[in-house]
């Protein structure tokens, strides 16, 4: 959002801005949940945005903004909104300080200068004959013009040594700030922008230095109804499961992510689908293996099954292709009977 409209949503207009997105959502039949009202904040004060945009396109196709669809939209557009933000915040108060430090170099510089002044006023002093008492003031001034250069000197440290600390500080939260952008709140793996941008970096790299490249997507069986039957707090909890076995088994420099929803995807770096495939026959049968239990209650949930899809890259090809390939490996686990991994290179065996 532009600054303007930050200041409106914080500012006196923040009421009526709060009331058009409420409306705009009943008018809609958009159900207002904490997400879908952040989101609808940013539609509504920021109709140009690329999120407004795609917002308009869903709901123009007859769509409408789903739970899933929302936290697609959030993990899209929201983190790159909110780390803006905080960039710019940081920004100010880092041009703050660096301005505070250099008026206390500038005033010591000055002081400096002073400082100079006198002792060459001093030295002339000295070369002439003079007498003691003149002599005695001005060996007064020369020490108390040290004392008082002395004391800026030890000022100036201070000051600089509380800057580096605050730079520090800066810093430090602007990494954060980095990190939380990139990261899936609930499950803690990349999230779908991170995704996006390792895409996009892994592809070129793989074309151009000539190296292997394969792609995962896992997905949750049946979770929708797992949803219906037990909540949203319950499927929260398979979902941080499932995402901590696949997050076991993505050391650097593979990459795991939330892709949407159920759906979860893991980047394999200079490695093979034929290679990879028993990683993900392990993240299968380890998710398979637990019996979870509902924690409110205690109450069995049963076995959770995931089915998995994987491909590799063909150099030259974008990374749209190589996942409509992934997810069409995905979808014929699926239609296979669910709890299965399917290589792309099957499919077109079998074709």
């Amino acid at each position: 959002m532009s600054q303007d409209i930050e200041a409106a949503v914080r500012g006196p207009e923040a009421y009526s801005l709060a009331r058009n997105a409420l409306e705009d959502m009943e008018r809609r039949g958009i159900w207002p949940t904490p997400l879908n009202y952040e989101l609808w904040l940013h539609f509504v004060a920021d109709p140009a945005s690329a999120l407004a945009q795609e917002i308009e396109r869903i709901l123009s196709e007859g769509s409408t903004i789903t739970e899933d669809v929302g936290e697609e939209l959030a993990a899209a557009f929201l983190p790159k909104a909110k780390l803006n933000e905080q960039i710019r915040d940081a920004g100010v108060q880092l041009n703050r300080e660096l301005a505070s430090v250099a008026l206390a170099i500038k005033q010591a510089q000055a002081s400096n200068g002073h400082y100079g002044e006198t002792l060459e006023a001093a030295g002339r002093d000295l070369e002439a004959d003079v007498a003691p008492l003149t002599l005695r003031e001005l060996v007064q001034n020369l020490s108390a013009a040290t004392k008082q250069v002395q004391l800026e000197t030890q000022s100036l440290e201070k000051r600089l040594d509380a800057s580096s600390a605050e730079v520090a500080r800066l810093r430090e939260h602007l990494e954060q700030v980095s990190r939380d952008a990139t990261t899936d709140a609930l499950t803690k793996l990349a999230n779908r922008k991170a995704f996006d941008d390792e895409m996009a970096r892994a592809c070129a790299e793989a074309t151009e230095l000539d190296l292997p490249l394969a792609l995962a997507f896992i997905d949750i069986d049946h979770f929708k109804r797992f949803n219906d039957n037990w909540g949203h707090q319950t499927g929260d909890q398979v979902l941080r499961y499932v995402a901590s076995v696949i997050g076991k088994l993505a050391p650097y420099p593979r990459v795991a992510a939330r892709f949407g929803g159920e759906e979860f995807a893991m980047i394999f770096p200079q490695e093979y689908a034929k290679d990879v495939r028993a990683v993900l026959e392990e993240i299968r049968i380890e998710v398979s293996s637990r019996t979870l239990k509902r924690r409110s209650t205690n109450e069995d949930l049963g076995a959770i099954t995931v089915s998995a899809g994987i491909a590799d890259y063909i150099h030259g090809e974008d990374a749209s292709a190589l996942i409509e390939r992934a997810d069409e490996a995905l979808y014929a686990s699926k239609h296979a009977g669910r709890n299965r991994t399917t290589c792309a290179g099957q499919i077109a065996s079998a074709a």
